[in-house]
């Protein structure tokens, strides 16, 4: 049942009705075709920037590597060494990003209500679809000479559609029906109410539109509009290459678990040194999915000591941030999807994060090389994870948690959005798509 009784079918009708009825009056001039010279005269200054830093990357010249802009943009601590290792290419990165910040403007679609639209969970699993509907909602007009977002949509890069599907799962979906087809009805209808008001679908057949979902459900919901699925940029945590997503088009969007909105205090604290970490590695979590079961059967009640694997009876004496504080790696298998939080989690604790995932595309991965900070482990290698693990020396673990530290803050959601935050990381993803750039060798 939807609030105040109501049943959730009779919801999504006049959700429906909503968003049908503000297409009724149309915006005078929308049905002339825009110029789009000068946003494209922008992103070829971009594209020509970008180039030209990635040559000079490529030919052995660090570029800006000495310049105190470089500096201040990687940390001080960073030096050139590390920075090869950890991104495709730093030179490409710094300048694709300082042109995002000159350059980028997202126009947001302003039809529709909430609950549905223009807002989402800002706490627990989808932490991340609330916050990131927020901060570009909080955005003012007073804001727009200094932000990403503008109210004129003939100067925009790219246009966001504002809805949020863990929202029409919590008000619209009737567990355990499994009757989702409601959810692409309402996107369906989202894209036809923006395309009939504007013109900047029809314009691009959605190519330069994007939508946000960490839910499950996400890429399902997605297909209720052909184009929203075919051309548009999908971000998605759910970024399972074998169920649709394509990398060189949509993003792979980080999961974050933030229970009550706030990154972990323990996270946030001082991590310890390779010296302080006794456990080999660690896992805790319940058997959702085939992955986690097959983890669970092998590992769990092995070697508590040295390799402790749980569901969700960790000992009085510990938590769980403890233990990740503790692992010199922390095992992030798949759960009912390829996505997982402790990725996030293990790179915050500074532990080496252990993917064990078949078909997942990981976050951020036109910038950054994640074998230079985490290590893959193939779903059929679970068997062997702690032999595999323990052949690691120790020098080994060593430069994968330089790595771990480099790449914390792009992993980190901020409140306001700071530099190279996950907010912003996510923003310079959807830029790269609008460029058709990959920054790498």
């Amino acid at each position: 049942m939807a609030p105040g009784g109501a049943p959730a079918r009779s919801f999504v009708v006049v959700v429906l009705a909503v968003i049908a009825l503000s297409a009724i009056v149309a915006v005078a001039g929308t049905k002339k075709a825009l110029s789009t010279v000068d946003v494209e005269e922008e992103l070829d200054a971009a594209r020509a920037a970008i180039r030209r830093a990635a040559r000079q990357h490529r030919h052995g010249g660090g570029g800006d590597v000495g310049s105190a802009n470089w500096l201040r943009f990687y940390g001080g601590e960073a030096d050139y060494d590390l920075l090869s290792r950890v991104y495709r290419n730093p030179a490409a990165f710094y300048r694709s990003y300082v042109e995002m910040e000159r350059r980028f403007k997202v126009y947001v679609y302003e039809e529709g209500e909430p609950p549905i639209l223009h807002e989402g969970p800002c706490k627990n699993i989808y932490t991340i679809e609330g916050s990131f509907i927020e901060q570009l909602e909080l955005m003012s007009p007073s804001d727009a000479g200094g932000g990403v977002r503008t109210w004129d949509p003939t100067r925009a890069h790219a246009f966001f559609l504002p809805f949020s599907v863990s929202q029409m799962v919590k008000f619209v979906y009737r567990p355990p029906s499994q009757d989702r087809p409601p959810l692409r009805a309402i996107v369906a209808d989202y894209v036809r109410v923006v395309a009939a008001r504007h013109p900047f679908w029809n314009r691009s057949a959605g190519a330069d539109h994007f939508m946000l979902s960490c839910h499950d459900w996400g890429p399902y919901a997605s297909r209720g509009q052909p184009e929203l699925y075919t051309n548009a940029i999908r971000a998605l945590c759910n970024a399972n290459t074998s169920e649709g997503f394509r990398p060189g088009k949509d993003v792979s969007v980080p999961e974050i678990n933030l229970y009550d909105g706030d990154m972990p205090r323990e996270l946030l604290a001082p991590a310890p040194g390779l010296e302080s970490r006794p456990l080999l590695a660690f896992f805790a979590g319940g058997r959702h999915g085939h992955v986690r079961d097959l983890l669970l059967r092998h590992w769990k009640g092995r070697d508590a000591a040295t390799f402790p694997v749980y569901e969700y009876d960790l000992p009085a004496a510990g938590d769980y941030y403890s233990f990740m504080r503790r692992a010199r790696f922390c095992l992030c298998p798949s759960g009912h999807e390829v996505a997982s939080p402790r990725v996030v989690e293990a790179i915050q604790a500074e532990c080496v994060p252990v993917v064990i995932a078949d078909g997942y595309a990981l976050p951020f991965a036109d910038v950054l090389r994640w074998e230079a900070f985490s290590v893959a482990v193939a779903v059929g290698d679970i068997p062997r994870l702690r032999e595999r693990l323990e052949r690691i020396p120790a020098a080994e673990v060593e430069r994968l948690r330089r790595g771990v530290r480099l790449v914390k803050r792009h992993l980190m959601l901020q409140q306001p959005p700071r530099r190279l935050d996950m907010f912003n990381m996510i923003l310079h993803s959807v830029w790269l798509r609008g460029l058709n750039l990959r920054l790498h060798r």
